[in-house]
């Protein structure tokens, strides 16, 4: 059955998830159509009822045509143009998820009658939701103002097949659901990468048997801060049960700072979360139609700067910022599990006298290099830089999601390392993990054996962190 959509406030991060991710189909409700459908008769009396209006792209032209006026025949041949120049971007495609959660979010603006499309153009785009594969949009080359150039190449296909109507076209390609797909994207599976990096640090902290008054509960009082708290919380879940005997002294900096740079990642990913559903409700038309009512019996078109989401890229690069850390606490944590003056273990963890497991800390500072390499800060372009006329900004919010989605495939590796290297550590010690984290190290070790003479371990971390893929995206998208 698909998910019936009446109000804007049914496009939830979970509708998202189940849409996007998980492939569930849509439908616009009969309370949402008949919106639509009132919406475009208002809309259409309107433009009709008042020559002098004047309603970008619709009686003028678009952009740097925007002082163009269009009236009777010009404007009718106007909205018939299916937007083919937009259909310009090339290059390696987004996921299929990402383009269909570009779908979904493009119908908040349809869903209450905002973009006063003709009716059947809304219920057409909720249907891409239910056919086979979307068209490819390009990860590259966006840097348009709005983002036209994400949407034309998803509905240029139904544009061309279509009889558009007045403000159509133009509504299909405006608006911001790019940046409201990308944010939620990046929420999503951020999300899912902090409950598994919070279960292989805390293995390491088992690994190392750090004392676990670091983690005590007086500590969510002592620094008040609700995501710290939860951090907190959840170490002390994850290493119940653990060893009783402990280490004599503090562990590293690494083990100590644990719960405050797992929350700072916990603040990111709350952020994300809060902005991507805002995003994904939010009405970013240009221009947008508000309905008739008392003060304005025929109903308003405004132009407006709704298809700039100004907050979704500083989230994305928030995201890979926190995640980055984690890469680099993940390499100080190898560090010190594979030094015994540290560790207090083996040191090298080494199982005899060739099981040298110690040269995968270089990897680990590789993948830590990469992930702050990519986690720069994403701004505004410093120049017009491609843009003409009025079209003299552009967000970059495909270039910040690129980011934190290599940020977080450099913490899925880096989390096969770490958990490579803290099950070695329980393996030499003959300890075991304790409840909470015995099917996480049944994982590792059925990826990566412990080490008990030399053998290739690379292609071990390599299953290790597809799977570790999976548990994010599931098993198609972590073989991709």
């Amino acid at each position: 059955m698909p998910l019936d959509l009446n109000v804007r406030a049914d496009i939830t991060l979970d509708t998202y998830r189940r849409v996007a991710w998980d492939r569930e189909t849509v439908a616009l409700g009969t309370v949402a159509m008949a919106r639509v459908t009132n919406a475009r008769t208002a809309f259409m009396h309107l433009i009709d009822s008042d020559p002098n209006l004047t309603i970008y792209g619709v009686t003028s032209g678009y952009g740097q045509h925007a002082n163009k006026r269009l009236t009777g025949e010009a404007r009718r041949q106007h909205a018939q143009r299916p937007p083919r120049s937009a259909a310009v971007a090339f290059g390696q495609p987004a996921p299929e998820r990402v383009a269909r959660g570009i779908i979904l979010a493009r119908l908040a603006n349809f869903i209450e009658g905002h973009a006063a499309v003709t009716p059947a153009l809304a219920e057409a785009v909720a249907a891409l939701l239910s056919g086979g594969p979307l068209p490819k949009v390009s990860i590259a080359g966006q840097g348009g103002a709005g983002e036209i150039l994400w949407m034309a190449p998803l509905i240029i296909d139904l544009a061309e097949a279509f009889p558009l109507g007045e403000k159509d076209a133009l509504s299909l390609i405006n608006g911001s659901p790019t940046a409201s797909a990308l944010i939620a994207d990046g929420a999503i599976a951020m999300r899912r990468r902090l409950d598994l990096a919070e279960r292989i640090f805390a293995l390491s902290a088992e690994a190392i048997r750090a004392p676990l008054e670091a983690y005590d509960a007086a500590f969510e009082d002592l620094w008040g801060d609700p995501y710290e708290a939860a951090s907190l919380q959840r170490l002390r879940h994850l290493l119940q049960g653990g060893a009783v005997e402990r280490r004599p002294y503090q562990a590293p900096v690494s083990y100590r700072i644990l719960p405050r740079v797992l929350g700072q990642m916990r603040r990111a990913v709350a952020q994300a979360e809060e902005i991507a559903q805002s995003s994904l409700i939010s009405v970013t038309d240009n221009p947008v139609f508000l309905m008739p009512d008392a003060q304005h019996p025929a109903g308003r078109v405004y132009s407006n700067g709704g298809y700039h989401n100004a907050r979704a890229y500083p989230a994305l690069d928030n995201l890979a910022a926190a995640s980055a850390d984690l890469c680099i606490l993940a390499e100080r944590h190898c560090t010190k599990l594979l030094d015994g003056r540290y560790s207090l273990l083996p040191d090298q963890l080494q199982a005899a006298d060739d099981a040298y497991i110690g040269i995968v800390g270089f990897v680990q500072v590789g993948y830590a290099e990469q992930a702050r390499r990519a986690a720069q800060r994403t701004f505004l372009p410093g120049s017009e830089a491609g843009g003409f006329g009025q079209n003299d900004v552009a967000p970059l919010t495909g270039l910040a999601w690129r980011a934190q989605e290599e940020v977080g495939h450099c913490l899925e590796a880096a989390m096969a390392m770490l958990g490579a290297v803290a099950s070695q550590a329980l393996h030499m010690t003959a300890r075991a993990a304790p409840p909470a984290l015995q099917p996480t190290l049944e994982t590792i070790r059925a990826a990566f054996p412990p080490m008990t003479a030399s053998r290739v371990f690379g292609p071990d971390l390599q299953t290790l962190s597809n799977c570790f893929r999976a548990e994010i995206y599931g098993i198609e998208e972590a073989t991709r």
